[in-house]
């Protein structure tokens, strides 16, 4: 271990020493209850040897979506059109024509990809009600494999926010707030009062598809990443929470935050998952100009056994003083597990890092302003019942269809847009985002494979904790660790790695090169192997649902390699 590096101090906060038990294997036909706990991949190869079908699982998923309605996960269940595409699902089967790894698999999306006869909403009232004409790219290429759509998921409004609290549906509870290993850690009755007000937040703006994947509605679920907001509610939902890079996924039918930064987002239960979904969405698509013309397919990821050959970087300046002594502490640990398989490790610097904060809230809120004039009460959406004129029209439809956050976003970005500011605020931000962006260009030119950081600065913290501050601030801190990536267009995933002291996920961050995503995935991989992180327990919050798992002291979900 090199002396000076940010992972060298030795806290010893928490045991990584989990028990590997895999699923074992029942005779006869599985149940549809155990099969909620497995992997994505898994299930695809028992629905492909008839041991459950389509629509069994799809009614398992939907019952289990009505019982853990409480953590307000999702915004719309759509459930006939779900019933339906599993019954299609089926007939494929029974006549050997699978689509592929995601016929029959259920999915969630969030409620900000356009849905073709589907509510749209944003968590808005500027969109309840609306319904789009069209499928975004993504979805559409879900369902042209046989995906099943659950529902669309909850998140903060318009996907400004760090924590899915801020949308008109209400915030979403952490379903790690009600786990057997929270509820012991605290010692509290595990059924206590699934409405008081102890629970935890997701993270966001994504954490109704974090919550829909870890509460076991669903096997994969789509979100948005503009500055974090796949890969924060993965850290504190404890699942696996992909960013790709940007160029790589379409972004036609996501409704934009800001276009340059944008990327849809992959939140699975493991790292092999991720890589599934990725390969069906990745590639070229002819309405979104920004796609590239040939992605790296398929995505099979290699089973790395040796990282002898790689190199990781510790950038030294995500070592800051609100950083939380146990993620610390596990930073520490991931790098010194790196380093004791032969990997080289070593301290890097991203010199401008400490600007990406500000120059992200210039670049974000002036990008909002311009997309969010589209929202005029005219063509489509809410409009407001005043016909004085149509600036009073534009005015109130605008007060009454955008919360305090959304507004004032545009308020912001406005000012910076304004002639007299443009060059001091935006041309200026510009130019910094080059230089964030030329930190990561400069650090993997000089041999490092993958940089490993935290995702968040804490375990994820109580709601009422969480409201005290305000949404800029909450922002700033939540995705403190995130956001210079999508300003630089990389890669990165979040991987759990260990349950705190009060038995809550912990995620780390791994950042790779531009459009390697394939080699992310693999090094995320083979360290998601090696920490096994345990699988949540909320049979004691659902006892007739307690047999999703074999055991209570099942701990992995994750395929046999």
């Amino acid at each position: 271990m090199k002396d000076g590096c940010a992972h060298v101090i030795p806290v010893a906060v928490v045991d990584l020493s989990f028990s590997s038990l895999s699923f074992a294997p029942c005779g006869g036909r599985q149940g549809t209850r155990t099969m909620l706990g497995r992997t994505l991949r898994e299930v695809s190869a028992a629905l492909k040897q008839g041991q459950i079908t389509p629509t069994e699982l799809c009614q398992k998923c939907l019952s289990l979506i009505k019982k853990t309605k409480f953590l307000n996960a999702y915004i719309t269940v759509s459930e006939e059109v779900a019933l339906k595409q599993a019954e299609e699902s089926e007939k494929r089967y029974k006549k050997g024509h699978s689509l592929g790894d995601l016929d029959g698999i259920p999915v969630a999306v969030k409620d900000n990809f356009s849905t073709s006869g589907i509510e749209t909403t944003c968590a808005s009232n500027m969109l309840k009600g609306y319904v789009p004409p069209f499928n975004a790219t993504v979805v559409q290429k879900l369902l042209d494999q046989g995906a099943l759509l659950m529902g669309k998921t909850n998140l903060d409004e318009f996907a400004m926010g760090c924590g899915s609290t801020d949308g008109i549906f209400g915030p979403v509870k952490n379903p790690w707030s009600f786990s057997k290993q929270y509820r012991e850690k605290r010692k509290q009755k595990p059924h206590g009062d699934k409405e008081d007000s102890d629970w935890l937040i997701t993270g966001g703006s994504s954490g109704g598809s974090a919550a829909a994947v870890s509460a076991f509605t669903c096997f994969a679920a789509l979100g948005s990443d503009t500055g974090g907001s796949t890969r924060n509610p993965a850290a504190h939902c404890g699942v696996v929470g992909l960013k790709p890079s940007y160029g790589l996924v379409s972004r036609h039918g996501l409704i934009p935050l800001v276009n340059s930064m944008d990327v849809p987002g992959i939140l699975t239960r493991c790292v092999d998952d991720a890589a599934v979904v990725l390969g069906v969405l990745a590639g070229h698509d002819c309405k979104d100009s920004t796609t590239v013309q040939d992605p790296v397919k398929p995505f099979v990821l290699p089973n790395l056994t040796d990282v002898s050959k790689l190199c990781i970087g510790i950038p030294k300046e995500y070592l800051v003083p609100e950083l939380s002594n146990e993620v610390h502490s596990l930073w520490s640990k991931a790098a010194n597990l790196f380093e004791s398989e032969g990997a080289k490790v070593i301290e890097v610097s991203l010199p401008h890092t400490s600007y990406s904060i500000v120059c992200y809230h210039v670049l974000c809120t002036s990008e909002v302003a311009s997309n969010m004039a589209r929202f005029d009460g005219l063509e489509y959406g809410h409009r407001c019942d005043i016909d004085v004129s149509t600036e009073a029209m534009y005015a109130a439809t605008r007060r009454e269809g955008f919360n305090d956050v959304v507004r004032g976003r545009i308020l912001s970005g406005n000012f910076f847009l304004l002639k007299e500011n443009y060059e001091n605020y935006f041309v200026k931000a510009q130019k910094v985002r080059r230089l964030i962006a030329n930190d990561f260009v400069n650090v993997f030119n000089s041999g490092v494979d993958a940089l490993l950081t935290p995702t968040t600065l804490s375990e994820a913290v109580p709601y009422l904790e969480f409201i005290k501050e305000d949404n800029r601030t909450r922002s700033a801190q939540g995705d403190i660790f995130t956001q210079a990536v999508n300003m630089a267009g990389l890669p990165a995933v979040s991987v759990p790695m260990a349950l705190s002291n009060h038995g809550l996920p912990i995620g780390l961050q791994f950042i790779g090169r531009a459009f390697c995503d394939q080699q992310l995935l693999a090094i995320a991989k083979w360290f998601e192997k090696q920490v096994q992180f345990p699988v949540i327990q909320l049979q004691e919050l659902m006892d007739d649902c307690s047999s999703i798992f074999e055991n209570e002291k099942l701990t992995s979900v994750s395929l046999k390699q």
